[in-house]
């Protein structure tokens, strides 16, 4: 970290040869080749299948996230044994399985603020965030939040005070991470299922706070590259950090 008092952004991460995009399986080499040449044919749209995929990372997956949120949150028991033991916490739920087996849940406090990056490809807790947005894989993301947090989240829509501490966990191939949202006020009274709906893949990624009510979304900008409802991505900036840190895996203070 800086010397500089004011800065207030620390990076926690291991490189120790845990970031490695698993190979494609048969399957999923056949279902490629299936909807290049479906698409190819004209047999299919692209925008359909784009919407779909939209639908998966928006919608569909994060729901469970979602829902391991609400519960935290309406239930002090049970959000204790998910930052002691996110794996085993989210499998009560019946969440689990390939991408998820080592889950750890980082807590959003008036005074700290986490995001989520993967710096050298772009591991991601599918079972509780379904599938990860094209911003999150990009160069560029991977890249600046490391460098630069609070830019990047500005970027998004997220400005956060100078007093508040930003940490930046770098997932991997060992470990996925998962933000748990401040629960936002005015929402006492809502029942679990309704906290569930608040509750966005952005939140969980801690690029954006959980509102009590959603708001009208914004177009992004003409040409840029995420889900049409998605954050703005951040522009090009440096490269990602080099691979031989030895930062640990988790960082208790600043």
């Amino acid at each position: 970290m800086s010397d500089d008092p004011h800065d207030r952004d620390a990076h926690t991460h291991d490189h120790g040869g845990g970031h490695h995009p698993a190979p494609l399986s048969p399957v999923e080499m056949r279902a490629r080749a299936l909807e290049e040449l479906l698409t190819a044919a004209g047999i299919v749209d692209p925008t359909f299948i784009d919407g779909v995929v939209n639908a998966y990372e928006r919608d569909i997956g994060p729901m469970n996230g979602a829902r391991v949120v609400a519960r935290a949150w309406v239930d002090p028991a049970y959000r204790g044994r998910l930052l002691t033991d996110a794996t085993k916490a989210i499998a009560e739920l019946g969440f689990g399985g390939p991408e998820g087996e080592h889950m750890v849940v980082v807590e959003n406090t008036p005074d700290v603020h986490n995001v989520v990056v993967c710096t050298l490809c772009s591991c991601y807790p599918w079972p509780v965030l379904g599938l990860p947005p094209n911003w999150y894989k990009s160069p560029a993301y991977r890249a600046r939040v490391v460098r630069e947090p609070r830019a990047v989240l500005a970027e998004m829509g997220l400005v956060l005070a100078e007093s508040v501490e930003v940490r930046v966990w770098d997932s991997s191939a060992e470990i996925r991470y998962l933000v748990l949202p401040e629960r936002p006020p005015g929402t006492e009274t809502l029942a679990e299922e309704e906290l569930a709906a608040l509750v966005t893949r952005d939140a969980m990624i801690g690029t954006a706070h959980v509102a009590a009510r959603h708001g009208p979304i914004s177009p992004p900008p003409s040409g840029s590259t995420p889900p049409p409802s998605g954050p703005t991505p951040p522009p090009s900036g440096p490269t990602p950090p080099p691979s031989g840190s030895t930062s640990p895996p988790r960082q208790q203070t600043p």
